[in-house]
């Protein structure tokens, strides 16, 4: 009786074994399309043109807008003009909005109400810091001079110069926050202050965006 059990399940086993082989065969023989991701690899070339792709249209390596083209395709001569031509259009006409000081085109650095309220601050009033970079212009060509009667005074001036700068960043500081306190009230004033001091360094022909406001102006 052991040895007929025993047999049975041996044939069983084998039955089981070779009744299973056949459900596993199909799954082997899925077309790609099922298995994969279902559609085709796109070239290495199509692929870097779609991501460095920025939101006006031009590519993060300055080449301009691409143009509009079927896979595979070369762009004639013409087209390659016609492209470069429009990308250095949407270049001059952000730079100039960003001059102007609108929104859209102002960098990730320089939008917002506040910023905006800061750097009214700022171009409304004549500031020492303001004159930072003619000082160091004149200290550059002094240093290069070699005239020692010239030389000794070069460390003075700079110390000067850096409390100017001190002072004159406490007091943007103070400023800016009176400001935002009546404008927005309840706004954090955190990096407004580096913000403002970097902007009276600049020259103000330089400055970028261009002042919207002239020295004396009330904002």
């Amino acid at each position: 009786m052991f040895r007929r059990s025993s047999a049975g399940a041996t044939e069983g086993q084998a039955q089981d074994s070779q009744g299973t082989q056949p459900q596993e065969a199909p799954a082997k023989s899925k077309p790609p399309a099922q298995t994969g991701k279902g559609r085709p690899t796109p070239k290495r070339s199509q692929a870097e043109a779609n991501r460095y792709r920025s939101i006006t249209g031009s590519t993060t390596s300055g080449r301009g807008r691409p143009a509009v083209s079927t896979p595979g395709r070369k762009l004639t001569p013409e087209e390659k003009t016609k492209a470069r031509a429009a990308a250095r259009s949407d270049r001059d006409r952000q730079l100039q909005a960003m001059r102007r000081g609108e929104e859209w085109a102002l960098q990730p650095r320089d939008r917002g109400p506040m910023k905006k309220l800061a750097r009214d601050y700022v171009d409304a009033h004549r500031r020492p810091a303001e004159f930072y970079m003619y000082a160091l212009i004149v200290l550059l060509i002094a240093l290069f001079s070699r005239n020692k009667a010239i030389s000794t005074y070069i460390s003075p001036l700079v110390i000067v110069l850096i409390i100017l700068v001190a002072i004159d960043g406490f007091v943007i500081r103070r400023g800016i926050q009176k400001l935002i306190a009546e404008r927005l009230p309840g706004s954090s004033i955190r990096g407004l202050t580096i913000y403002g001091l970097m902007r009276a360094l600049q020259i103000r022909r330089f400055r970028v965006p261009a002042p919207q406001v002239s020295p004396g102006d009330k904002i």
